[in-house]
């Protein structure tokens, strides 16, 4: 039930996010916007996971509720995303009204990222360390329906139906999933309405009284997440989902705008096509981040990574060919959630006790934070550079920083054996 909770509940993350960062984003390439245009965008949907770390600690300190603990939180804010979600429906011509559609998408991410820290924060204070694997490989293969369902589907009615009836659509899918997670029960004593019963509210002032004050948290967290293990380990991921961003949104740009492929069949492609196959790799890529370990498994993710942008990109001059083009953009749906399989349980590692849901919360805004950082820096680079330039120096980049961590590895010492002197 823990497993099927967490995957549903990163579907209903992954519609919005496939919406409005691949379907829109490409509609407006494809509709002429610049690449600066349509990475400012992406910005502007992104600044509220950027911040999403200041949620964290107010989370956990007001986590107690009778209907389940952080439930609150997440039915709360997936109602006002729902909300903020009909707004959408305000909009008749999404590049005349491009400012209205990022104000809308901008109030909806503060509350998508809002329900996605008080998701995170659950997750790692329930799942045992040694299940950490797989149901990160479950949260991300929700994700990565959800994304599918958002781009490839919510895509397709704005290509045949228009703006109108892809938000609505989306709206109606967000309210589903809402009454489906007030529902369910994550744990037998959970109630569906604020009960009265002695016993229970006994509890929960338990509870309570055990509960951090927000200073201690933030102080607890600042310490946490600036410790140099933290630094170097965090550093290295962010710096591959950074060059991941950059890379995609180059790709994706140069396809629809110098290739001029429809923006439909990009969106299609990216979150269509080779769903089911990502989603069983990932989901394997759990159970071999717990049984192989989560840190050897991102190094190798990542040196394929390196070697496939510097492979594919120094062949960017075949991509006017479609089975080349296609086979690398298929290809690269692996690339996020097999790293992400492996990242998450790293991070997750390093979260403190007392504060680790405010913790992990804080690397994914941190991570979001570089998604957004990567989109607008593809937006301005492809002013001036070409997108297989731009992807090969990205795989450059991680390939140089593979190579700084292997020789800095700290060495074996083998023990030195003593002959043994003889006596006079």
């Amino acid at each position: 039930m823990r497993y099927l909770t967490f995957f549903y509940l990163y579907v209903m993350q992954g519609i919005p996010s496939g919406f409005a960062l691949t379907a829109v984003a490409n509609y407006l390439t494809g509709k002429g916007i610049s690449s600066q245009g349509v990475g400012t965008f992406v910005a502007i949907v992104g600044i509220p996971w950027i911040i999403q770390f200041v949620w964290g600690p107010i989370i956990d300190r007001y986590q107690f509720s009778v209907i389940g603990h952080r439930k609150q939180w997440i039915v709360l804010t997936q109602f006002m995303a729902f909300i903020a979600s009909l707004s959408l429906l305000l909009v008749h011509d999404p590049i005349k009204q491009l400012t209205v559609v990022s104000i809308a998408f901008f109030v909806h991410s503060n509350f998508a990222s809002i329900q996605d820290a008080s998701v995170d924060a659950m997750a790692i204070s329930i799942v045992p360390e040694s299940e950490r694997g797989r149901v990160n490989a479950f949260m991300r293969g929700g994700y990565l329906l959800g994304i599918a369902l958002g781009s490839a589907g919510l895509s397709t009615i704005l290509y045949k139906s228009g703006f109108f009836y892809a938000a609505l659509m989306q709206s109606s899918l967000l309210l589903i999933f809402t009454i489906i997670t007030y529902m369910i029960k994550l744990d037998k004593a959970d109630s569906y309405i604020p009960a009265f019963n002695i016993r229970n509210k006994a509890k929960v002032v338990k509870e309570k009284l055990n509960n951090p004050e927000l200073k201690w948290l933030f102080k607890q967290l600042y310490i946490g997440i600036t410790t140099p293990k933290s630094l170097r380990t965090f550093g290295v991921i962010a710096l591959v989902y950074t060059c991941n961003s950059i890379f995609i949104r180059s790709y994706s740009y140069h396809l629809i705008h110098t290739l001029h492929w429809q923006y439909n069949a990009v969106s299609v492609l990216q979150g269509g096509w080779g769903t089911l196959a990502t989603l069983l790799v990932t989901l394997g890529g759990g159970v071999i981040a717990d049984r192989m370990g989560a840190t050897k498994l991102q190094t190798k993710v990542m040196l394929a990574i390196c070697l496939f942008l510097i492979a594919f990109n120094s062949l960017g001059g075949l991509w006017l060919h479609k089975p080349i083009s296609v086979s690398g953009l298929i290809l690269w749906n692996f690339a996020d959630p097999l790293f992400s399989v492996a990242a998450m349980p790293v991070l997750m590692a390093l979260c403190r006790d007392k504060v680790e849901g405010s913790q992990f919360t804080a690397y994914m805004a941190l991570v979001n934070f570089c998604d957004v950082m990567g989109a607008y820096i593809s937006g301005w680079a492809m002013n001036y550079l070409s997108a297989p330039t731009i992807g090969a120096m990205c795989g450059a980049l991680l390939l140089l920083v593979l190579i700084l961590r292997y020789i800095k590895r700290p060495k074996l010492i083998e023990p030195v054996l003593l002959k043994p002197q003889l006596e006079v």
